[in-house]
């Protein structure tokens, strides 16, 4: 049975309008695990010796501090990691076992990159600690106890992403631990670094979290086979509609209709409502970078484009696909393309301005740092929002609005995909600005940059022309894309 749903889960990945697109970017996903798979080891197998030569005892250091890799680790799944999902309901009529559908479906978490990368810390560090003196038996219990929670990690990552309140609760109980240890109220880490450290010292504690492990995967495997029904977990919720007007945007014709459309979809549904929450993460992005004496100057460009581009990146990028539940029905209107595609722009434009204003904060850096952040919003807003545009073409990712309860509904706004093709939008002005360094002057490499972006906007409606008209190729296209399942 297991076999089966193997092939069904290739022939939808080939057999897939985007497949070439698809494709493209799991070989560059892959890239990018090779890169950090080298980090990984490097820092499993450099960690003893450079805590070593602090001289600080190892296994205790890595011990205390695990704590908030762990908890990093969680955010991090949260943010980026998509829950690996079957088409469900096409199942459901056909003679398979709930159990296996279920099983399946969390059996393929286990082999996600988000899990096996850790192997590539904990397994190089445990083996050092091994030739280097420890205990063996003790060693692996501690590994065995690691990788518990890992994966303790991996299921609290999908309950999470389906029940919103334990998903609020996570949040509000880890911003509290962490702002009492910021200011010296209660330390954490004196209680959870000897806990993990008697993983090593205390035979047979591990079993612990092994046992945690093993009832969470009962709890999560009940919770979905007891959703599993087409008039129950898998059903859309219905919510009691209200009605808004904003009659002050019809004074700007059809952009202010497709203005109206665009504030409604953010306002009224949870999976674009997710975008203003990582447009605010987006503006504290530039406290990497600025300040920071050990990064290359030619980064203070790529803060300032991230830090005003929040919004542009993880709302522009999925454009049509905000609309793809009803981009059918679209089509058969005498809908203009080049009104849709500009209230799309001034919707980016406008949360790029906001974004600016609200990263005044910066100038506690200096006016230097928010210069760079105006210099990248002026990037943002005539040059990368007819990228994302463009891009948007060749993005036939449908998004599920309706916000389903259903067990194995993704209700991720933000995923790696999103982020990766932002990477070509980066070189451009990273290019200009390392121009400008190159030829000894910072202000003629924030002038290159800026000057890109004025002639963007200069040159706005030509790109927009452009833009429609490969809209107007791919149209056919986006809409069969759009009636598979993402």
């Amino acid at each position: 049975m297991i076999k089966k749903f193997i092939y069904l889960e290739w022939k939808a990945f080939t057999r897939s309008a985007s497949f070439g697109a698809n494709l493209a970017m799991k070989i560059l996903i892959g890239f990018l695990m090779v890169y950090f798979s080298i980090i990984f080891i490097g820092m499993g197998i450099g960690a003893f010796y450079i805590l070593k030569k602090m001289n600080l005892e190892p296994l205790i250091t890595v011990n205390k501090f695990l704590i908030y890799y762990f908890l990093f680790d969680l955010v991090v799944r949260l943010l980026m990691q998509a829950i690996p999902v079957l088409n469900i309901k096409p199942l459901l009529v056909l003679p398979f076992k709930k159990p296996t559908i279920v099983h399946f479906s969390l059996g393929k978490t286990a082999i996600s990159f988000f899990n096996w990368a850790h192997a590539l810390f904990f397994v190089p560090f445990s083996v050092v600690l091994i030739i280097e003196g420890y205990d063996v038996i003790g060693i692996l219990f501690w590994l065995i106890a690691a990788f518990s929670l890992v994966y303790i990690n991996n299921f609290l990552n999908i309950i999470l992403s389906n029940i919103d309140k334990l998903f609020v609760v996570f949040i509000a109980i880890t911003l509290a631990l962490g702002a009492a240890q910021y200011y010296k109220f209660f330390d954490i880490t004196s209680f959870t670094g000897p806990l993990f450290q008697s993983f090593y010292d205390a035979k047979g504690l591990f079993l612990i979290p092994v046992l945690s492990l093993i009832g969470l995967y009962v709890f999560t495997f009940k919770y979905f086979k007891n959703n599993l029904y087409l008039d129950a977990g898998l059903s859309k919720k219905e919510d009691i509609a209200t009605t808004e007007n904003l009659n002050w945007l019809n004074q700007f014709g059809t952009l202010g209709t497709f203005l109206k459309n665009d504030i409604k979809l953010i306002k009224r549904n949870k999976r674009s409502k997710t975008t203003i929450f990582m447009s605010i993460l987006f503006l504290f992005y530039g406290l990497i970078f600025f300040g920071n004496t050990h990064q290359p100057e030619i980064m203070y460009i790529f803060a300032g484009i991230f830090v005003s581009g929040g919004f542009l990146f993880v709302f522009g990028q999925f454009v049509p696909s905000w609309d793809s539940s009803y981009y059918q029905l679209m089509m058969t209107q005498n809908i203009p393309y080049r009104g849709y595609i500009t209230s799309k722009w001034w919707l980016v434009v406008i949360a790029t301005f906001v974004s600016t204003i609200l990263a005044s904060f910066y100038l506690f850096y200096g006016w230097e740092v928010y210069l760079t952040i105006v210099v990248g919003a002026i990037y943002n807003i005539g040059v990368n929002s007819h990228l994302v545009l463009l891009g948007g073409a060749f993005t036939k990712t449908p998004i599920d609005l309706s916000n389903a309860g259903g067990a194995f509904g993704d209700k991720k706004a933000f995923n790696i995909n999103a982020m990766l093709l932002t990477l070509p939008k980066l070189l451009l002005p990273l290019g200009l600005y390392g121009l400008g360094l190159y030829l000894g002057d910072k202000t003629l490499g924030l002038l290159l940059v800026a000057g890109a972006g004025v002639l963007g906007f200069i040159f706005r409606n030509k790109v927009f022309s452009l833009i429609e008209k490969r809209y107007k190729i791919e149209k056919y296209s986006t809409i069969s894309a759009y009636k598979q399942k993402s």
